[in-house]
């Protein structure tokens, strides 16, 4: 029996090519972290519909291999962990920086 590889999260850019290398944020770093951003939650959306969509057929008894839907259901979990400490650490991020005094 052979496993694939658990492959749900895309590699990511280098933090060069998130920002320009003069360190001003400028449109095109902006432009990018929204991208990043955006995938990141497609990537979030399609993982959690498949796993989802295996429930369903586990549940209707159509689903042959249940261990598909446990690996599916354990990579949507770790990909909704990784986008809540994300998100909790841009939230820290921008508290901190609001409390910067100017």
């Amino acid at each position: 029996m052979t496993v694939p590889a658990i492959s749900a999260l895309p590699s990511l850019p280098s933090i060069t090519s998130v920002g320009n290398a003069g360190g001003s944020a400028g449109p095109d770093a902006a432009e990018s972290f929204g991208k990043l951003v955006s995938n990141g939650l497609n990537n979030l959306q399609e993982t959690q519909a498949n796993a989802d969509n295996l429930a369903t057929q586990a549940a209707t008894g159509d689903l042959t291999d249940l261990h598909d839907y446990m690996i599916a259901s354990t990579q949507a979990s770790l990909t909704t962990e990784l986008t809540v400490s994300v998100r909790n650490k841009a939230v820290d991020a921008f508290n901190e920086i609001m409390r910067m005094q100017i």
